[in-house]
This record gives C-alpha cells, structure tokens and sequence, in this order.
C-alpha cells in the first residue's frame, strides 16, 4: 500500500498542470472570441452608419418637398390652429405670425363639414403691406386629411388674372373697333341700294365701301401681326439684316401715301449697318413709324430719315414736324388702339395699333423704340435694336463714319424739329 501510494503521488501535480494551461487557453479562447466578435460588430455597425448617412429619409425628402413648392402650404388642426407651413406661405400673405387668414380658416371648417375639397380667394385685401408689396391673386384650394387635419394649398396666380383681363380688354377693344367699319360698310350698302339709278351717287357711295373695306382688312392684318409678336406664335429665326434695305423697303411701302400727302421724305446717306433681326417684322415696324409720321404732318412738311450707330445698339430714327405729343400721351401711344387725335386717325384709316407693334417688334429683337416730342412741334420716334454681334470691318468703318455724321447733324430732336432741319 506504501509503495502503491507513493508510485501514484506524482499523477496529482501532473494533473493539475494540465488543468491550469487548460484554463489558461480558455482564458485566450475567450479574449480572442470577443475581440474577433467586437471587431466584427464593430464593422457592421460602421455599415449599417454608412448605409443610413447615403442618403435621406422619407421624412426628410417629405420636408423638403414642401419647402421648395412654389405654392403656400398650410397644414390646420381642427381648431384652426398651424401645425406646420412652409416659408411661401408667409410670402404669399395668407400666413401672419403663425396665424391662418380668416378666410383660410373658414374654407378648412368647411372641407371638415363636408369633407369636400374648397376653393378659396386668399389674395390680399390691400395692394401693400409692411412686407413691401404682394401678389395680386392668389388662390387655392382646402383639403380635408382626416382626423381634423386639413391642408391649405394656395399659388400666387397674378399672371394668370392679369392675362385674362387683357384678354377681355383686348376682345372689348377689338369689338368696338370692328363694329364702326362694319356698320359703315352695311349703312354704305343701303344707300347704293337706294342711289341704284344715280350713277354718280353710287360710284360715291362705292368709293367710301372701297375705303372702310381696306381699313377693315389693314384692321384684321395688324391684330392678326400683333397677336403673332404677343407670343401666340413663334417668332421667325433671327437673320443678319442690313439696316439700309430696311429702310429702302419701308420707304418704297410709304412713297404712294407720302406722295399723296405732299410730304417730302429725305433719307440720310447708306450706313452699311448690319443687325441681327427678322426683316420682314422690321420692314413692318419701321414702314408704321413712317405712316405715322405722314398721317400725323402737315401737307408740305418734312419727314426725315436718319440712321446712326451707337453703342452696341443701331437706332433708326423717323421726325416729323406734326402736331406733336403731349407728355400725358407720350407714355399711353403705344397702347393698342389709343390715337392722339381720333378724330384725324379715322380720317386717314389709322386703326390705332400702329406704334404698339412697333413697340412688340423692338421688345423681340431685343431693343426698344423711344419717343421725343412736343405738342405743337413735331415727333422723333427712333426704333433701336442691337448690332449684329460680328459685324464686317467694312460694316464697321461705315458705322463709326456715319456715327460721326449723325452726332454733328442731330444732337437734338428738338433743335433739329424746330429749326426745320433734317435730323
């Protein structure tokens, strides 16, 4: 037993050895599981970080949708208190310190009663507040979105308003305008009817139906041109245009009625100017201003013709020594169908949208048409539009040579007018 039990003492110690580095690689085990899992976590949760920071959320996308509408939205609770809007709607005026217009309001107690979409005016009840000035319209509609929620949606629609009422106006005019040669016309038919068996009364009667016809049709062709430059259609491509067939062509359309009229047109010398245009709506634009000039002159007075280059602009200027404008008018003559003198407009087959299709035809090219008058002295209507944007060395030359000429021969409209000189 003695030698049993000392031969079998050393398998104890060995044992627990063993059991010791047992533990000791489990220890490691562990540690190393756990850094080898942390690192992993660790990765996944810099992924899942990553995946969310690409890009927004539905809430965000939402906010941002009703920030950048161009109309006004307004979200009320059932008591007609804001629970959100976005910053158009304090634009447009229906939204004061967080307050909803009365009117607002209103509509959303409607749509809850009746669950129904509403229509409501929200345009401002003055033209100007603290804020500067608002929009002249504007109008939307109340959406009920359940549980007492309702959501105001409202635009500024002042174009679309100020577009309708020219529209009506442009109609009434148009109206009152076609009825005079019209009934002219079915009066004038009367009578030949009842002159059948005067030959001289008829031919008179004839005569005048011959001229209240052709201002019919002169009528219906400039509303018909007008109504093209107003962008109802598209305007022709723009071509390199030369200033100087312009003017002979304008020139030779008015020559009959300058001619019959005893005026004397005189025209400055050729400029070789060059303008990037459309020539046809140029040809039309300045043959208008010349009529103008010829219908609003005295017999035997001068009109005169003059082109010069200035700036980065070509201006092509019409004088006359009429009956001139007063400064009341001065702004209101490009106005469709407003005349001066009406009475004198009629006379000569005027049909009053002469000047206002000058003014769309300048607008069109890019330029203007300005004015310089006195009542009692004469008119200077000069039409400017850009140059052509690479005119020739020649062109050049013979720009900045009648440039020269111009300024020494017209440096006022009003000298040039009251001195009796060509301008």
């Amino acid at each position: 037993m003695a030698i049993q039990a000392g031969l079998d003492l050393p398998e104890p110690a060995y044992d627990a050895g063993v059991s010791v580095l047992g533990y000791i690689a489990l220890v490691v085990g562990v540690l190393a599981l756990g850094l080898v899992g942390g690192y992993w976590l660790a990765r996944a949760g810099n992924r899942y970080e990553h995946k969310r920071s690409r890009g927004p959320t539905v809430a965000d996308l939402l906010q941002r949708l009703v920030h950048s509408t161009n109309n006004g939205i307004v979200v009320l609770n059932k008591f007609g208190d804001v629970v959100l809007h976005n910053p158009r709607a304090d634009e447009l005026g229906f939204i004061r310190d967080n307050q909803p217009d009365a009117r607002a309001r209103k509509a959303a107690e409607q749509a809850l009663d009746s669950g129904e979409w509403v229509a409501v005016d929200l345009s401002p009840l003055s033209k100007t507040t603290l804020r500067g000035r608002t929009p002249a319209a504007v109008l939307g509609e109340v959406r009920p979105l359940g549980d007492g929620f309702t959501v105001v949606d409202a635009g500024d629609e002042s174009d679309a308003v100020r577009l309708e009422a020219t529209r009506r106006d442009f109609v009434a005019n148009v109206s009152h305008e076609l009825k005079t040669p019209v009934g002219a016309l079915a009066l004038l038919a009367e009578a030949v009817l009842d002159a059948a068996d005067d030959a001289e009364e008829v031919r008179r009667f004839s005569t005048k139906i011959l001229h209240e016809s052709t201002r019919l049709g002169t009528l219906v062709s400039e509303l018909i041109a007008l109504s093209r430059l107003q962008g109802a259609e598209r305007l022709p491509e723009l071509t390199t245009v030369e200033v100087d067939d312009v003017v002979d062509e304008a020139l030779g359309r008015s020559r009959v009625a300058a001619d019959s009229a005893g005026i004397e047109i005189a025209v400055d010398e050729p400029s070789g100017l060059l303008i990037d245009g459309d020539r046809t709506l140029l040809v039309t634009a300045l043959s208008n201003l010349i009529d103008n000039a010829i219908s609003y002159s005295p017999p035997q007075s001068p009109v005169s013709i003059s082109r010069r280059h200035t700036g980065e602009f070509v201006e092509i200027a019409v004088t006359d020594r009429g009956i001139g404008i007063d400064p009341e008018d001065q702004q209101r003559v490009f106005e469709r169908f407003y005349r001066v003198d009406p009475a004198r407009s009629r006379a000569t087959g005027g049909t009053g949208l002469g000047l206002a299709i000058v003014k769309h035809v300048a607008a069109n090219h890019g330029g203007e048409v300005k004015l310089w008058s006195r009542s009692g002295t004469g008119s200077t209507f000069t039409l400017r539009v850009p140059q052509h944007s690479a005119p020739t060395a020649e062109a050049a030359s013979a720009a900045a040579e009648n440039s020269v000429l111009s300024e020494s021969d017209s440096t006022d409209g009003a000298a040039a007018v009251e001195t009796g000189g060509v301008r």
